[in-house]
């Protein structure tokens, strides 16, 4: 297979004369089908479990409905126990197990995902999500697709940015097979993974994605996830209840999301073994279940009867209430899977809430409620995510509509920066990793000389003799001694090579002093100047050091700057680039 590999891509390309980008292109395809099928595959795994469990298949909800109540109490709760002992399979031997995640193949990484732990992990995934836990199904077929790219570029002995773009390609085609939105997908992993949109790596993104929603439209009984109903017309003042959405969205989903970074702490402060952790995480679910079967699987179901029925706000509240408890409760107990599905829950229902709210407070000037919630999944995922342009995409594939664009874009972009002021988590920590490098390069391009100042030790004054600055330079290998005044302001610079140049010819220097060597017009820095401008400087200077005065007009000498902390700031800047 290795070799069949390799020989086809050397022939292709002597064929064709196809340069590396095109090659890349057609790998693209081939990835995209592979996502595709990796994503059925993880579907029909959860197929096969709910008909092994219950007989029938399809909706979660209904699935619990038909179960009797103290099956939902126990079944998560097993669910949970033996995913979390695939989960402890999957760590067996590895240090880390986050390690095999794509994003951090793609983002810190060479392009390699494990294969061991992936497939573990997904087992466990399939374990949780099969036996009603309430989390998301879309992580773990992201991750497969990934997988499947990963093994695809190390089979034909890809280099590792060719990997990585690999790998991207096979994650986004994991989001548009899981989600029918081949153009968010690609906007999934530009923004939250690689963070910049550039075509070199979107253009092969873009034609994964696209191929895996062909592959999958192609497959007898596919339809879309959501069924959006159309959207109605929007006039212009209703817009503005649209940003108080947003603004709205960008703050409740921070604090979603640190809900379960809590519950994560909780749990992984309880000393029983992960399996323990995991079956508790369920149980809760399966308590919860008894009064709310609601609260099982992903909410693809719930959300869709909220779209096309009325609910009333007392059966949002509950609904809404259960679900963040029994995510919680599944994400923090350490079950694998992802919380992307349910953030879009959440939203649906809060913006129903908020639709149902304005409509009693403005019956004649506000859409109907279902409106609210296709925008109200947009801004708390764009909230949750940070990545505003991917949400409004998405939404807007869903709903195939004109009519959204304006109220989702307002929506999604303020949560975006109300959520981006406000909150200090994210969904993806690769997310936060980006920030603290963004802010960490801002602060280094602002950072000042005087940080970087340190002592000059090798000064004299303007009446020191030759034989005094002779011992000096034996002392220090430096080329330059800094002269100073007797207010200790700096006078200039004497040269190695001019009293070396003296020395060699036998001039007499007997009468002569630092006031006679020394160059007023040696370059010099000021504690205010930044990093760049101190660069510029050290450019024409073909030095190790520089000295610093305190200005222009107050020369007194403050230190020295080197030029390898310099370059060492500079270096921080490139590698958080």
């Amino acid at each position: 297979m290795l070799s069949f590999l390799l020989r086809l891509r050397a022939r292709t390309q002597r064929l064709f004369r196809l340069s590396d980008v095109h090659t890349m292109l057609m790998w693209s395809v081939i990835v995209g089908i592979g996502g595709a099928f990796a994503t059925i595959a993880f579907r029909e795994g959860i197929t096969l479990m709910q008909r092994v469990l219950s007989g029938t298949s399809g909706s979660f909800v209904e699935m619990a409905r038909h179960l009797p109540w103290y099956v939902r109490i126990w079944l998560p709760a097993a669910g949970g126990l033996v995913a979390g002992g695939a989960l402890l399979l999957s760590m067996r031997g590895q240090a880390q197990a986050q390690k095999s995640d794509y994003m951090d193949a793609v983002a810190l990484g060479a392009g390699v995902v494990p294969v061991r732990q992936s497939l573990w992990r997904s087992v466990s995934s399939l374990l949780t999500i099969g036996t009603g836990g309430s989390i998301g199904r879309e992580g773990s077929m992201v991750q497969l697709a990934a997988l499947a790219a990963s093994l695809v570029g190390r089979l034909a002995h890809f280099d590792p940015a060719r990997l990585r773009l690999l790998v991207a390609c096979g994650a986004a085609a994991g989001i548009t097979s899981a989600y029918n939105a081949p153009i968010a997908g690609a906007f999934f992993v530009s923004e939250i993974v690689l963070g910049a949109i550039v075509m070199e790596s979107f253009g092969p993104m873009v034609v994964s994605s696209v191929v895996a929603n062909i592959t999958m439209r192609e497959i007898i009984g596919y339809k879309p996830t959501y069924e959006m109903p159309v959207f109605p017309a929007v006039t212009g003042g209703e817009v503005l209840l649209f940003v108080v959405l947003g603004l709205l969205c960008g703050l409740l989903a921070p604090q979603f999301l640190h809900g379960i970074e809590i519950a994560k702490t909780r749990f992984r402060r309880w000393t029983v073994p992960l399996p323990v952790r995991l079956a508790a995480g369920g149980l809760v679910v399966g308590v919860i279940s008894v009064w709310a079967p609601d609260v099982w699987g992903n909410g693809y179901s719930v959300v869709n009867q909220i779209l096309h029925s009325p609910w009333t706000w007392q059966a949002l509240v509950a609904v809404l209430v259960f679900k963040i408890v029994a995510t919680v409760a599944t994400a923090g107990s350490g079950a694998i899977g992802g919380i992307f599905t349910p953030t879009l829950f959440v939203g649906a229902v809060f913006g129903s809430l908020f639709g149902i709210a304005m409509h009693a407070v403005l019956p004649m000037s506000t859409s109907a409620p279902y409106a609210y919630a296709i925008v109200g999944m947009g801004a708390f995922l764009a909230g949750a995510t940070q990545a505003p342009l991917m949400a409004i995409l998405m939404i807007f594939e869903m709903t195939l509509s004109y009519q959204v664009v304006l109220p989702l874009m307002a929506a999604c972009v303020v949560a975006y920066f109300v959520a981006r002021a406000t909150g200090t988590v994210s969904m993806y920590e690769i997310t936060l990793h980006r920030h603290r490098d963004e802010q960490e390069r801002l602060r280094l391009r602002g950072l000042q000389m005087q940080t970087l100042i340190q002592p000059a030790q090798t000064v004299v004054p303007l009446d020191a003799s030759v034989d005094d600055m002779t011992r000096i330079f034996l002392e220090y290998p430096v080329k330059y001694l800094y002269v100073v005044d007797g207010a200790g302001c700096f006078r200039g610079a004497v040269a190695l090579k001019d009293i070396t140049a003296d020395l060699l010819e036998k001039r007499d220097m007997s009468h002569k002093t630092a006031a006679d060597y020394a160059s007023a017009q040696f370059p010099r820095l000021t504690p205010d100047m930044t990093l760049g401008a101190a660069f510029e400087v050290f450019m024409r200077f073909p030095g190790e050091r520089l000295p610093v005065v305190a200005s222009e007009a107050h020369p007194t000498l403050a230190g020295v700057v080197y030029k390898t902390s310099l370059l060492d700031s500079y270096q921080k800047m490139d590698t958080r680039s």
